[in-house]
C-alpha cells in the first residue's frame, strides 16, 4: 500500500470543509462518533434509491439484492475482525445492545455469589448491564484497579480471578485514557480460571486492529458510528460455542425456525439474536465503511494518529495549569485533560468559538473519573482525517480558553 496521506483521506469527508463560528471546523470528538466519508454516504443513498427492500425470505429481485448486500456486509465484519466465519457475527443496534445481549443471556444462569470482573476504566455500557445482574440475580462485581499512569493493574486482576468468576468484561481501548489493554493476556488468565471473556471493542476496533482469534475472547463488541459508519448499527462476535450457549435476547420474526401453539424452535446463531426487521441500510453502510477503511494501511493510520497526539503533548509540555489523564505506554490517540480553575464544559464551549470540537464531562466513565480524582475532563480524540494543522488549532484554542479564566 502507498504511504498514508491524511489530506487525501480528509478530502473524502464532506463535513470537514464547513466552518463553525467563522472558523474552519477542527473535529476532535472522534471517540464519541466519527464523521462519514463520501464512500459511505454514497452507499447509503444508493441502497435507498436503487435496491431497498426487506431482507431474507423475499423472492423478488429487490429483496434478493438487499439480502446479498446485507450478508456480504456480515462477511466484511468477519474479515475485519479476523473471525473464523460470518456465522460468528450477529448484528445489533450498537455496542451497548451487544453487551446487553450477552449480559441478558448469561444472566439467566447467574446465581447469587457468581462473580463478574470489570475494570475501573470501563464505559457505562460495559458496567450497567452487569450492575443489572448484581441487582436482579445477586451477582458480585469485582473491579480491576487502574494504576496512576492509566494502565490496568494486571497483578491485582490475577488475584481477582477465582472459582466463582463467570465473566470478565473489559475494554480493548479506554475511551477516556486511550489505554490499550493486553486483552489476549486478560483472556488467557480468565480462561485458565474457567471464566468467559467479553471485550468492548468500540474504540479498539477503530485504533487497535483487532484479531479476535489471536485475542481468544469469547465475545467482542463493535459499534458502527465510531468506525466511520452510520449510527444504529453494531455487531457482536462470539465463538460458535459461546453464541450457541446464549438464549435469544428478543423474540419476533427472523429469529425462529418454527412456531406452534405449544412449542417453539429457535434459529441457529447468529439469526437467533436478530429479531424483527434489522437495520438493513445501516448494516450495509457498516460494510461499506469497513471496506473503505481496509483500503488503508492500518499501521500507518495508527502511526499518524499517534504522531498527532505526541505533537499535541509536546506543545502542551510545561503548562503547569494542565493535567493530562493517562499516559500508559502504547496508548492510543486520545488526550483527556483538566485545566486548573476552569470547568471542562466551559473549556469546551470556549474552544468551540474557534471551531474546535472536543468533548467534556465524565465521558460515560464515572468510576474512572473518581479513580483519577476528577469531576470532569475535556477530551480531544484524533482520527485518520485529522492533521497537524488541526492539532495546532486545538492547542491554540485551548491556550486562549485558559486565558479567559486568568
Amino acid at each position: 500500500m502507498a504511504a498514508f496521506d491524511p489530506y487525501a483521506a480528509r478530502a473524502q469527508f464532506p463535513i470537514l470543509s464547513r466552518t463553525v463560528n467563522g472558523k474552519p471546523l477542527v473535529y476532535l470528538d472522534n471517540a464519541a462518533s466519527a464523521q462519514k466519508p463520501r464512500a459511505v454516504i454514497d452507499n447509503l443513498v444508493a441502497q435507498m434509491e436503487g435496491s431497498y427492500a426487506n431482507v431474507h425470505r423475499g423472492l423478488h429481485t429487490l429483496s434478493n439484492e438487499a439480502t446479498d448486500a446485507f450478508e456480504a456486509a456480515r462477511e466484511t465484519v468477519a474479515r475485519y475482525l479476523n473471525a473464523p466465519s460470518p456465522e460468528t457475527i450477529a448484528w445489533t443496534k450498537g455496542g451497548t445492545e451487544a453487551i446487553n445481549l450477552v449480559a441478558n443471556g448469561i444472566g439467566l444462569s447467574i446465581e447469587p455469589g457468581d462473580e463478574i470482573i470489570v475494570s475501573e476504566m470501563e464505559h457505562h455500557s460495559n458496567i450497567v448491564p452487569w450492575h443489572l445482574l448484581r441487582e436482579r440475580r445477586g451477582a458480585v462485581l469485582k473491579w480491576i484497579p487502574v494504576l496512576a499512569d492509566g494502565s490496568l493493574d494486571m497483578a491485582a486482576y490475577a488475584e481477582l480471578l477465582g472459582p466463582k468468576t463467570r465473566m470478565v468484561a473489559v475494554t480493548h481501548m479506554s475511551n477516556v485514557l486511550g489505554t490499550i489493554n493486553p486483552v489476549a493476556e486478560i483472556t488467557r488468565l480468565a480462561h485458565a480460571a474457567g471464566a468467559r471473556v467479553l471485550i468492548d471493542g468500540c474504540q479498539g476496533a477503530v485504533h487497535a486492529a483487532p484479531d479476535v482469534q489471536a485475542i481468544g475472547c469469547d465475545f467482542y463488541v463493535v459499534t458502527g458510528h465510531k468506525l466511520y459508519a452510520p449510527t444504529g448499527i453494531g455487531a457482536l462476535y462470539g465463538t460458535a460455542g459461546a453464541l450457541e450457549s446464549l438464549p435469544p435476547y428478543q423474540g419476533g420474526g427472523e429469529m425462529i425456525e418454527t412456531v406452534e401453539k405449544d412449542r417453539i424452535r429457535y434459529a441457529k446463531p447468529p439469526h437467533r439474536f436478530e429479531a424483527g426487521t434489522p437495520p438493513i441500510i445501516e448494516a450495509i453502510g457498516l460494510g461499506a465503511a469497513l471496506e473503505w477503511l481496509s483500503g488503508f494501511d492500518r499501521a500507518a493510520i495508527a502511526a499518524h494518529e499517534h504522531a498527532l497526539y505526541q505533537h499535541a503533548v509536546s506543545r502542551l509540555e510545561g503548562l503547569n495549569w494542565l493535567r493530562i489523564l493517562g499516559q500508559a505506554e502504547g496508548k492510543g490517540a486520545i488526550l483527556a485533560f483538566t485545566v486548573a480553575d476552569a470547568h471542562a464544559h466551559d473549556i469546551a464551549q470556549i474552544m468551540d468559538r474557534y471551531g474546535v470540537a472536543v468533548r467534556a464531562g465524565l465521558h460515560c466513565a464515572e468510576p474512572l473519573a473518581k479513580r483519577m480524582g476528577v469531576t470532569s475532563s475535556t477530551r480531544a480524540s484524533f482520527a485518520l482525517y485529522n492533521t497537524v494543522e488541526d492539532t495546532d488549532a486545538f492547542v491554540d484554542a485551548l491556550i486562549k480558553a485558559r486565558e479567559f479564566f486568568v
